[in-house]
């Protein structure tokens, strides 16, 4: 039910995604106004650039018609009383070639101010696109995380925020440049050839009515390209998490098969972005052509009637290009737009993703706890399913009691411990922590005050002591030690050369089962919870080495409201209550010489593991 209900989800985000949209990478620009003086800067030097560059045409076509005047004037017989001497000309070469290179130098400098300083700011915004991504990553519930794969969250936080920064650091860059360019340079044409410059005119529009149609196609197409970039890099991630699994099972080659179809799916994609390219730039390059074609026609009639020069008719085809080396530009702003635009979106789609677990706006912290736990009436749904997880459930657990849960996978178990630091929220009634109701509290002082080991050990790269202070990094090395003495680790940890400065490798990939969970089980203690919450915390070591935890637990848990999932019933006979669940309901409470007299089911697990 939840599978389908995830499908279902992904579908209508993924329709969602194929519209033409740009309000995202608005949003995403708006990021700018950040680093407003670095981008000023950067934009002040593109359009200082770009005058530089309009400027060399002007002194061609001076140049042009000295020596043209100048060669007429030299087969002239009365030359050298002419007002317009060869040393004039010599010197206005000169000058114009120090004219051109001294644009082309300001050119330059001015160029390379604007790159660097576009790439500061579009770094910038980068930057703080991904510290957003995953600081809301961070505080999103586990509804949330139980419908989206992993990998498909690193891609936003990887690849769509570099192709956003890429159109934010030059794609705006290029667009303001081309529209400068194309502006100043029909301006100075109409001064120039007012006749001329309206043969060039009709193939503008043309050009952007292509483009615009093109970037409506294109975008959706992007945003497909990111789904399946999403999917192959989603198998990728799963696949290195859990390859001694692959291994063990010899799953080598359908993994292998299963990444060649993602592959094979990515380029396909690719590719219908790569016939659309194709069949656009032919285009663009025709109409500049037919443009070019047409000015070279009239502008040739006006030169034989008298009415051009041949410097005017040089700067003209310079400033041609400087027409059509926009529209040219346009093709890869496009591309470059769509591309971002469906990055942007899927960015901002986590960052505007509704978190169900949240702090209420009157939220207030949790003052020190006695550790009182009440389930009233609590009943909990998972995200689009209609079937309760848990029915009506109604506990409480008085200060520095133990309570076992007790049950078959898929009872509720987990479900019930996942509700008191509010990794989930109930769906009907309230859980309550010393008379507070866990949704009016602050989340961080709830869960500071709850010392939790997972079914599942989790450790992070870094040293055993860094695990350990995972919550309390300013913890002193005794306090650690403390900790680790404690849940019996202390022992395997000085057996390593480094001791507690030992690596633990990738998800802890150097120690045992046991050990990671010992270690886990320190992290807990280190923080001196008044809440204790243990899943399942010895099923990964030996019997001995649970015994040895099983006495630690039991001093620890004394003066803690202990919440205690155990497979095996020998963990929880001291357990001041024992709750046994059947299909989300407790079906039978109490102490286990109780529960034998009064359950069959509890009855039935304890003579079963007996025999065992």
């Amino acid at each position: 039910m939840q599978a389908q209900a995830t499908m279902n989800f992904q579908q209508r985000r993924g329709a969602r995604g194929d519209r033409v949209n740009f309000a995202g990478l608005r949003r995403a620009i708006r990021y700018l106004f950040r680093y407003r003086r670095v981008a000023a800067i950067a934009y002040a030097s593109l359009f200082v650039s770009t005058l530089a560059q309009l400027m060399v045409p002007q002194l061609v076509q001076a140049t042009i018609d000295a020596i043209t005047r100048g060669g007429a004037l030299a087969a002239m017989p009365t030359a050298a009383s002419a007002p317009f001497t060869r040393a004039d000309l010599e010197a206005w070469l000169i000058a114009a070639a120090v004219g051109i290179v001294g644009f082309a130098a300001m050119r330059g400098l001015f160029a390379f101010a604007q790159s660097y300083n576009a790439e500061r700011a579009s770094q910038g915004v980068a930057f703080d696109l991904r510290n957003e991504l995953f600081a809301k990553i961070q505080r999103l519930s586990f509804s949330y995380h139980d419908q989206n794969q992993t990998g498909q969250l690193m891609i936003r936080a990887t690849d769509d925020v570099e192709k956003t920064r890429m159109f934010i650091g030059q794609g705006l860059m290029m667009a303001l440049q081309a529209f400068i360019l194309l502006f100043g340079t029909l301006l100075v044409l109409w001064l120039t050839n007012a006749s001329l410059t309206l043969v060039v005119l009709p193939t503008l529009p043309v050009a952007l009515i292509l483009f615009l149609a093109f970037g409506a196609v294109a975008q959706p197409l992007f945003t497909r390209v990111q789904q399946k970039l999403s999917t192959l890099n989603t198998i990728l991630q799963e696949n290195l998490a859990g390859i001694r699994v692959v291994k063990a099972f010899v799953r080598e080659a359908n993994e292998q098969a299963r990444f060649n179809r993602a592959a094979e799916d990515l380029m396909q994609q690719q590719l219908v972005v790569s016939r659309v390219f194709s069949f656009l730039f032919p285009f663009i390059f025709l109409i500049m052509n037919l443009g070019q074609a047409a000015v070279l026609y009239f502008g040739s009639r006006q030169i034989l009637g008298g009415t051009l020069t041949l410097g005017e008719w040089q700067k003209f085809s310079l400033y041609l290009i400087y027409v059509f080396f926009p529209m040219g530009m346009l093709g890869m702003i496009i591309s470059q737009m769509s591309q971002a635009a469906a990055s942007a979106s899927r960015i901002f789609e986590i960052l505007d993703a509704k978190n169900d677990v949240a702090d209420k706006p009157n939220a207030r912290a949790l003052p020190p706890i006695q550790g009182r736990v009440k389930f009233d009436g609590v009943t909990f749904r998972y995200f689009g399913s209609s079937e309760p997880v848990l029915s009506r459930v109604s506990l409480e657990a008085n200060p520095g009691q133990t309570i076992a849960l007790l049950g078959a996978t898929g009872s509720g178990k987990t479900t019930i411990i996942n509700l008191i630091p509010r990794f989930y929220d109930a769906s009907e009634g309230r859980v309550t922590i010393d008379g507070y109701d866990v949704r009016e509290v602050k989340l961080d002082s709830l869960r500071s005050q709850i010392g939790i080991v997972l079914q599942d050990t989790t450790l992070f790269s870094g040293t055993i002591r860094d695990n350990i202070a995972f919550g309390r990094p300013d913890a002193t090395m005794e306090q650690v030690i403390a900790a680790a003495r404690a849940a019996e680790a202390h022992d395997f940890i000085s057996d390593f050369p480094q001791g507690y400065d030992t690596l633990v490798g990738e998800r802890g990939a150097t120690l045992s089962g046991g050990q990671k969970q010992r270690v886990a089980i320190a992290r807990a203690l280190l923080l001196d919870p008044r809440i204790l919450i243990l899943d399942d915390s010895t099923s990964s070591v030996d019997l001995a080495t649970e015994y040895r935890i099983q006495n630690a637990l039991d001093t620890l848990m004394k003066g803690r409201t202990s919440f205690v999932i155990a497979q095996r019933i020998s963990t929880v006979l001291n357990a001041d209550q024992i709750l046994v669940l059947d299909k989300g309901e407790i079906v039978a409470r109490g102490k286990h010489e109780e529960l034998m007299e009064e359950s069959e089911i509890y009855a039935e697990i304890y003579h079963s593991q007996l025999i065992q």
